[in-house]
């Protein structure tokens, strides 16, 4: 059975609800763990999550505390931690906006990761987990730039049959294309998006001829299983 784990990206950190809650990307490129109390990681994942858009104290209070009785200022508190974190190297401004007498707006752009967390079933029985992957944006590397359009529709279709596939969980287009142009290695790619395997490719123009190279790569140890030409 499989459920959805979401995680979040955003600027160097990551954020995880279900596994290492916040991390934040080192000098090396690799997220390390960032130590953050268990009431500023909610109140955290409440704002992230509703990026972009204002919410209330009362709605932030009632999610992290529920039904628990607390005084406002242990939310200014939480929001003041999260502050010292987030902002910390940050030269535009809090990730954090307040919004007098009204509540908090999350500012910074946001990328949000669907994947699979595998669940254990009733009666223990073992169910087979779903390969997780991602397409990345196939390259263009002919001389005509409107050939990237080209390249656009060959990761789009590849994307779409894969997710026919019953045995593979493919990661969203949106969330790959995000990736583009970023110098990441599929190890560190698999790390962030907790997927087991990584595809991508190129396109060249000769002529009258239309090159296609793919490959595909193994998140964990990063070496090619397969790659092929067409």
């Amino acid at each position: 059975m499989l459920a959805t784990a979401d995680i979040f990206l955003f600027e160097d950190f990551r954020l995880d609800r279900q596994g290492e809650g916040l991390s934040r990307r080192n000098e090396r490129g690799v997220f390390v763990p960032v130590p953050i109390g268990l009431r500023a990681l909610d109140v955290l994942c409440v704002l992230v999550e509703r990026s972009g858009n204002l919410v209330s104290k009362e709605e932030i209070m009632a999610a992290v505390w529920g039904r628990t009785v607390v005084e406002n200022a242990n939310l200014t508190v939480q929001i003041s931690a999260l502050r010292r974190i987030l902002n910390k190297g940050r030269t535009d401004g809090s990730c954090i906006q307040t919004v007098a007498a009204r509540g908090y707006r999350f500012v910074a752009p946001v990328t949000r990761i669907e994947c699979a967390a595998r669940i254990p079933p009733v009666g223990g029985a073992a169910v087979s987990p779903r390969l997780a992957l991602v397409v990345l944006r196939f390259t263009n590397l002919s001389d005509d730039p409107e050939r990237g359009h080209f390249a656009d529709g060959i990761t789009d279709d590849l994307t779409t049959d894969l997710s026919w596939n019953p045995e593979f969980l493919v990661i969203s287009r949106s969330t790959a294309f995000a990736y583009r142009g970023k110098s990441l290695d599929a190890r560190q790619m698999g790390q962030e998006l907790g997927v087991d395997y990584v595809v991508e490719g190129s396109l060249r123009v000769t002529g009258s001829q239309l090159q296609v190279n793919a490959q595909l790569i193994d998140a964990e140890s990063g070496a090619h299983i397969w790659a092929d030409r067409f």
